[in-house]
């Protein structure tokens, strides 16, 4: 019967990406998806509201039509007004206090499958943290829920918390108020210190990208990052693979 470090070592690393809207997530995790792809590694990309929230689009729908949500992804010069997370009123709290229950039950079972993927790498664009980073974390209670619902899910080898200024990232992805990115990034500050989670300061694309290469080469050995013996990346169940020796 295999120990369980033997069973761990054959597990593939899992990866998070959080932070506020306008970060650079997508940017970030492209960048390291490459970069793997170049030194041979095979990848498997998740996005959370896709791949684990249950009943997204009923969740989706909710916010369009109780809240006046506008659809779309908003971009500099082409503003977009959302309405969902930043809206804090009680029972809406109570409400995604019951909802991202299911959902932590929801992401334990999609990572248990990722890992059996076969993958090298698996990364996840947000995690519950970005979920918990919305509930009311200046109060002793919504921490303690925050911890409660931790302690459901399994712990990313590496979870990366994007920081960025609220004003540079509403120019980037004008979304939602500044007064909500604020509190949220306050939130997510919060998070790192109770999760562990691994703060990228705001940087340039290049900057950014480098501190997170220096932290995922200190969970994965170095050599295996000189190599360039093919190419995957995925999204979703999707498989794509290039070989580098065209």
């Amino acid at each position: 019967m295999p120990d369980a470090s033997s069973t761990n070592a054959r597990l593939p690393i899992l990866v998070t990406f959080s932070g506020i809207d306008g970060a650079g997530k997508s940017t970030q995790i492209d960048k390291l998806c490459k970069r793997l792809a170049e030194a041979g590694l095979s990848v498997r990309q998740f996005t959370f509201w896709d791949n684990v929230v249950p009943f997204s689009r009923l969740r989706a729908a909710f916010s369009h039509k109780f809240l006046d949500s506008e659809g779309g992804i908003g971009a500099a010069g082409k503003p977009v007004n959302r309405n969902d997370k930043n809206v804090r009123t009680w029972y809406l709290s109570a409400a995604r206090s019951a909802l991202y229950l299911m959902d932590a039950l929801s992401l334990r079972r999609s990572v248990t499958a990722a890992r059996k993927c076969g993958s090298d790498v698996v990364i996840f664009d947000r995690y519950l943290y970005d979920q918990l980073a919305v509930l009311p974390l200046e109060h002793t209670m919504g921490r303690q829920y925050a911890r409660f619902l931790l302690s459901l899910v399994p712990t990313p080898n590496v979870a990366y918390l994007l920081d960025a200024d609220p004003e540079a990232a509403r120019a980037r992805k004008p979304e939602y108020p500044i007064d909500f990115l604020r509190q949220y990034r306050s939130n997510y500050l919060r998070l790192q210190t109770l999760a562990g989670l691994a703060l990228i300061p705001p940087l340039t694309v290049e900057g950014a990208h480098d501190a997170i290469m220096q932290r995922f080469i200190a969970r994965r050995p170095t050599d295996s990052l000189k190599s360039s013996s093919g190419e995957f990346c995925t999204s979703g169940d999707t498989l794509v693979a290039h070989s580098s020796k065209q």
